[in-house]
């Protein structure tokens, strides 16, 4: 995972390079995650606006995500897990914010790959053909911004920074898990776009809820409980819909971790936060999730703070697997 700048600066040039090459030969599929978020259909978005060859698609797009794509009209096709009709003369795909091919959800084609990720995790087995940039930052979408900044500046419309910023803000939880390359990032997009930085941000926490979202997302928290797992303290309950809200709202509440749990026609979401202090004291929640995806079949992997796995295993038998898995890591001693 790349950390060196001079490094960096080299593989956006072998990326843009790579991205030249086969844009020249046809089109270019840039694949977003399946989980549909603000960072993976950003980072989708904005690459595909570079050339005119290449084109956004992916199997969801997340409720934040689809605000954006309202907004803006932004050119996206909605694809689906069986029968994609890949065109003729595709090219190459780009696969944003994947850490391995069934996080697409989609039966991907067999033609030249380029990977562009920050996932911890990597499960991708590439050819001489395929290309892969995976950096040690907090959202793709910043790789995606370096990129666009460096080889093609004019992009950079006013929508196109909305996408990317919007990606870089949800994944680092609004900067709670932000370094100092999201902030120089950041300040490149609003300096770039001219963006009034208190209007965008107040706009993505003006998200609508209708009165049943509402009544879930409360229903959420009143079944909360709180328990001890090892050195740990985990707030757990279950959700129908929102898991992803009602596990940010918990994650506010000073325990160790959150797990949220979903089952619905036969298959179970775990969706699992951490505060910073659990990562710097030894908590991933994304190397926890791919080690129940181990145990238990299905997928999972993530974030150090955010992550989620689906399988068709039993809720409370996956549930227990993530509290067991929280219980084993040892807890680090850290300065405040």
């Amino acid at each position: 995972m790349t950390t060196d700048v001079s490094a960096s600066a080299e593989e956006l040039h072998r990326l843009h390079d790579w991205l030249n090459q086969h844009t020249t030969n046809g089109p270019v599929a840039v694949v977003a995650g399946k989980n549909g978020d603000m960072d993976t259909i950003g980072s989708a978005v904005a690459l595909a606006s570079s050339h005119p060859n290449m084109l956004a698609c992916g199997l969801h797009v997340g409720r934040m995500a689809q605000r954006y794509m309202t907004k803006h009209q932004a050119p996206f096709r909605s694809l689906k897990v069986q029968g994609t009709a890949w065109p003729k003369q595709l090219a190459a795909i780009v696969v944003v914010d994947a850490a391995a091919p069934d996080q697409t959800g989609l039966a991907l084609p067999d033609v030249p790959t380029c990977i562009i990720d920050h996932h911890a995790t990597d499960a991708w087995n590439l050819g001489e053909d395929d290309f892969q940039i995976k950096w040690n930052v907090r959202s793709t979408t910043e790789v995606v911004t370096r990129y666009l900044v460096a080889h093609a500046p004019e992009t950079l419309s006013m929508p196109v920074c909305e996408f990317l910023l919007a990606g870089l803000v949800t994944d680092t939880a609004r900067f709670r898990h932000a370094d100092s390359g999201s902030f120089t990032t950041a300040s490149t997009l609003i300096e770039t776009s001219g963006l009034d930085y208190q209007t965008f941000i107040q706009s993505m926490e003006d998200t609508p809820t209708s009165p049943s979202d509402r009544g879930a997302i409360l229903r959420g928290l009143q079944r909360a409980e709180t328990t001890e797992a090892g050195a740990w303290t985990i707030v757990r309950t279950t959700a129908g819909t929102l898991e992803g809200r009602v596990a940010s709202i918990l994650n506010t509440l000073g325990a160790d971790a959150v797990v949220v749990t979903r089952s619905r026609n036969g298959e179970t979401r775990l969706t699992v936060r951490a505060p910073r202090s659990s990562v710097n004291a030894g908590l991933h929640m994304g190397a926890i999730m791919q080690d129940i995806a181990e145990a238990l079949g299905g997928e999972g992997g993530g974030h150090d703070g955010a992550a989620g796995w689906t399988g068709d295993a039993h809720p409370i038998a996956a549930e227990t697997a993530f509290i067991d898995a929280v219980a084993r890591r040892p807890r680090s001693e850290v300065n405040p």
